[in-house]
């Protein structure tokens, strides 16, 4: 496939927070590129590191992290293909977390140039991104509240209910119940502050409840209503309401 092809899911992405004109897509499919793919669990940016590009994730998916000195690991979100995880790369020079493959993953390189281009020329599209960065926080948001309100049904339920919902919005989703997840126990504890024990029962816990199937890659929620009350989860922070938004 034409690595611009692959732009469509950020173009989609993007629409999910601002309407985009044909014109506006086609100067995102515009965009010079610069295809890599790396194995899981390998280094895409590192703390410390003064990129010159942001990274579109096509195919795979990353985390971001840090890495305490002791080697303790805090995972502090997970990026599916339509995301730009390092979008603050543009405005911040020095990363202050790293970005790591989770699966064999590919992903595209974007020159700060020309994204910094593309948003002069396209002011509607430089909104959408911004209004990306919002999410990103929202998101972040969320995480805190998990890690400091919620129980470890709460947070794992809520992790479930967001990744679903994300893969849908992108077009990604199998089905309306029904998405990849090839994210291991050892990587939600890290994501979540659990041990791989308690994160085992969690998930026994809510198979037995018939909340989810999870397994092989892929998580069907059975019962959504079920569960989102159980994570307590309200999609509203991810402001997909924004399609028709524009500067």
């Amino acid at each position: 496939m034409n690595p611009s092809q692959h732009v469509d899911r950020l173009i989609r992405k993007l629409e999910t927070l601002a309407a985009l004109s044909d014109e506006e897509k086609q100067a995102l499919r515009g965009l010079p590129l610069t295809v890599k793919a790396f194995k899981a669990d390998q280094d895409i940016l590192r703390e410390g590191d003064n990129p010159a590009e942001c990274c579109l994730v096509l195919e795979g998916m990353v985390f971001r992290y840090l890495m305490l000195d002791d080697g303790r690991r805090q995972i502090m979100g997970f990026y599916i293909p339509g995301d730009i995880p390092d979008l603050q790369s543009l405005h911040i020079t020095t990363m202050d977390h790293s970005v790591a493959s989770l699966v064999p993953t590919t992903v595209a390189f974007i020159p700060h140039q020309s994204l910094n281009e593309l948003n002069a020329r396209h002011p509607t599209i430089a909104n959408a991104l911004w209004r990306d960065t919002i999410v990103d926080a929202a998101m972040f948001r969320l995480w805190m509240v998990g890690l400091g309100q919620k129980s470890a049904h709460e947070r794992l339920a809520h992790v479930l209910c967001e990744l679903l919902v994300r893969f849908k919005a992108v077009g990604l989703a199998e089905d309306e119940q029904t998405c990849a997840f090839p994210i291991t126990q050892t990587e939600l504890g890290d994501a979540l502050g659990l041990t791989t024990v308690h994160v085992n029962r969690v998930i026994q816990d809510l198979r037995r409840d018939g909340l989810i199937t999870l397994g092989r890659g892929s998580l069907c929620i059975n019962d959504w209503e079920r569960l989102r009350q159980r994570a307590k989860f309200n999609p509203l922070y991810l402001h997909l309401d924004g399609r028709e938004a524009r500067p």
